[in-house]
Order: C-alpha cells, then sequence, then structure tokens
C-alpha cells in the first residue's frame, strides 16, 4: 500500500476557472470580436443531443473516469472507484458556473475546456445518485466577465444564458421528466440563473412539487435575517435538517481566518433586511466534511506553494483525491456577512496535504473577495453528493411513485 511523504507545508491553487486570471490582459484585445448572437434559441435546439454535454443513457462527460483515492491521516492511499449509478430514483439538472474561454461577451453553443471541466469536476460524481442533465448555454464568458469587471468594452447579456437554461428546463419538463423528482445544482454564474428560473417557473408553482432540493452555491440566496425563506423565495426555504426536501443548500466559503472584505462581491445581501443564506453541508449531511479535488489541475502560485499538493498527487493515478475530516465548517453571520468559514485543522503527525487549494492568486497575491470560491462545491462534494442520496429516499418515501 502506498504511502504519503512528508512535505513542506503550503498553500496551492486549484485552478478549475484559471482563465480568469490568465485572461485579464486579453479581454480589451477581445473587445473587438462582438457579442454572441442575440437571438434566444426555440426549445427545440434541446432535442439535438450536441445542446447537452451530459444526458442520461449515453457516453458522455458524466460517464467517465471520475475515480478516487482517499488519502488516509497517516498516508496510505485507498483507491475509491466510481461509476454512474445505473437506474436512479431522480434526476439532477446543472447550470456550470462562468467558465467558458470564448473571446466574446456571451459564449457560443458549442463546449470548450472551460465547460468540459466544469462537468468533470463539479458535477459528473453526481451521476452515482441522479440522471444527470446538462445543457449548453450562452453563459457570459470570463472575457465578459471580466470586461464587466473592469469597465470594458465587452456587454453580457444576462438574458441570453437565461433564455437558453429557461429553454433547456422546459424541453427537460416536456420529454424527459415524466414526474420525477429534480435536484438543480448550480454555482457561481449558473446558481444565479438557476435562481432567476426557480423565482419565474418553480416557487409557488405546480412544478415546486418535483423539487428534491436546488444547491446554489458561490451566490447570494437572500433570506429576512433569522428567517429561512421569504427573499430570494417566497416559498421554498433553506435546508436545515438532514432528509428534508424541497428546499435549497448555498453558501459563499472563506477561510475561517480570512472573512469576507467589505469589497467582497460574495456574503453580501443586496437589500437591507436581509442577508445571504449559508446551509452548513456537514450539518445537513451529519458527516465530517469530506473533501473531493482533482489530483491534477492548474497549480498556479511559487513552487514552495505547489510543493505539498505536487507532493501528493505524483503518486496518484486517479482523477481526484478525497481527504475525510481534515476541513471543519460551520456558517458565520457577523459584520463581514454571512458565509460558511472553512478552517483546515490537521491532526498531530497528520500526513496530508496541511492545505487545500481554491484561492484565487493574482501576481502571487491571494484575492481575498474571492475566498475560496473556486472550490465551493468540491470542499465538501463527498456530503453533497450523500446529502442528495438521502434527500432521494426521504422524496421518494412522500411521493411513492415518482420513480418511472
Amino acid at each position: 500500500m502506498s504511502r504519503l511523504k512528508p512535505a513542506p507545508r503550503g498553500l496551492v491553487f486549484f485552478a478549475s476557472l484559471a482563465a480568469l486570471v490568465s485572461t485579464v490582459f486579453f479581454v480589451t484585445r477581445a473587445a473587438s470580436a462582438g457579442a454572441a448572437q442575440a437571438a434566444e434559441p426555440k426549445e427545440d435546439i434541446y432535442a439535438s443531443e450536441k445542446a447537452w454535454l451530459c444526458r442520461p443513457g449515453r457516453r458522455d462527460l458524466c460517464d467517465g473516469n471520475e475515480g478516487s483515492t482517499v488519502v488516509g491521516k497517516d498516508g496510505t492511499l485507498l483507491a475509491e472507484p466510481w461509476q454512474p449509478a445505473a437506474d436512479p430514483p431522480i434526476d439532477c439538472f446543472y447550470v456550470y458556473p462562468t467558465v467558458s474561454e470564448d473571446p466574446r461577451a456571451n459564449s457560443t453553443l458549442e463546449p470548450g475546456p472551460g465547460e468540459r471541466r466544469a462537468i468533470h469536476y463539479q458535477f459528473a460524481r453526481f451521476a452515482s445518485v441522479c440522471r444527470p442533465f446538462a445543457p449548453m448555454y450562452r453563459q457570459m464568458t470570463l472575457a465578459g466577465l471580466l470586461s464587466s469587471m473592469l469597465g470594458g468594452a465587452l456587454k453580457p447579456d444576462p438574458d441570453l444564458a437565461y433564455g437558453d437554461v429557461l429553454a433547456a428546463w422546459k424541453h427537460y419538463l416536456r420529454y424527459d421528466n415524466h414526474g420525477r423528482g429534480v435536484v438543480l445544482i448550480g454555482h457561481s454564474q449558473g446558481s444565479r440563473v438557476l435562481i432567476r428560473l426557480i423565482q419565474n417557473e418553480i416557487d409557488g408553482q405546480p412544478e415546486e412539487a418535483r423539487l428534491v432540493s436546488a444547491l446554489l452555491l458561490g451566490v447570494s440566496v437572500e433570506v429576512p435575517k433569522g428567517a429561512a425563506v421569504g427573499g430570494s423565495f417566497q416559498h421554498i426555504p433553506l435546508c436545515t435538517a438532514a432528509g428534508e426536501t424541497g428546499c435549497v443548500i448555498t453558501y459563499m466559503s472563506f477561510r475561517q481566518a480570512t472573512p469576507p472584505p467589505p469589497d467582497s462581491r460574495f456574503a453580501h445581501a443586496s437589500k437591507a433586511g436581509m442577508e445571504s443564506g449559508c446551509t452548513d453541508p456537514g450539518l445537513l449531511s451529519a458527516e465530517p466534511i469530506r473533501s473531493v479535488i482533482a489530483t491534477h489541475a492548474d497549480l498556479l502560485g511559487t513552487a514552495e506553494t505547489r510543493a505539498e499538493w505536487e507532493n501528493m498527487a505524483d503518486i496518484i493515478d486517479t482523477p481526484f483525491v478525497t481527504l475525510d475530516g481534515l476541513l471543519h465548517t460551520h456558517c458565520v453571520h457577523d459584520e463581514h456577512g454571512t458565509y460558511l468559514a472553512v478552517a483546515v485543522q490537521p491532526e498531530s503527525g497528520d500526513l496530508r496535504p496541511h492545505d487545500i487549494p481554491g484561492d484565487v492568486v493574482f501576481r502571487g497575491h491571494v484575492l481575498a473577495s474571492w475566498g475560496l470560491h473556486l472550490v465551493d462545491v468540491n470542499l465538501a462534494m463527498g456530503n453533497l453528493i450523500d446529502i442528495v442520496r438521502r434527500q432521494s429516499v426521504s422524496y421518494l418515501a412522500h411521493n411513492p411513485g415518482k420513480h418511472r
């Protein structure tokens, strides 16, 4: 059995969205590329297999190698095979974050490396508990995001992105759902689009009965201070207990020692009397935090900061590394905002990396305002999948006959 060797402690950067940094100087040159096509797709566009990154019953990005290696505190390595469920009882509908590397404000409907990475890092493993649906959509690109942040010439159209996801959702309901329960999963821009979809198409409407839960990570789902419902959604509350269904799981993660600064785009509500919702995945799964992080990804920063993670990655041949109990999380409501505080607490003699990737680093400096945004999903991936598994059992117990 292989074991890790001790290595210098260090901080690494897991760059599933590394292009966010590398694109900074490209935005001004890309401004002349123009916006994406303006017309919203008709629902029948999603009748094409090419419009979906993942669909059940076919070989695609959600049916690949998603195996992991569990790294023990003593450095032992245990392979953990993965495969999609043969007949899962519920569905998952995923909208990916800002990952498109297209040189325009809104992306095309052709998948690129960013979309593929998002499926691999954030969504494919959910196919072990649900049928996977992941539509392409003309999202605001990385270039469009940076242009917006820097006052550039590219002007992303949020209605274009939403129109695509709405069309995909309607196609899914008409041709694929057949009354099954569904989990909505999003991160960052994907969560923003799903919030709008829930507000317009699900909250307080008949389709709400199909909602097993919504995982809306990396954005602010607003609730009145001290309440679980009544802000972003009028009828759909935050999840508060293991196995609860018809509710929302949401958080924005920051290191416990580095809370959100005042200029952070995360953790702050937009309206007086409101706060960002926070649901602790450890509490909802009643299990220690189980991080599932890509073994090999773009690692930025100095050699010293990369050493510890690369020492581990060099002897692991699975796409993911699983770290049980290395992280501890809890929701914080204070003057810094509402957020999921993440503490890395290795025990004495722990041979695993003593830190996780996830900070956004630019020119050697950590951008504290972003927190651990890049690994919001992965830092508790094992818990999130377990939560969905428990919710599916509870949903079917209260809705017999929904599994078709």
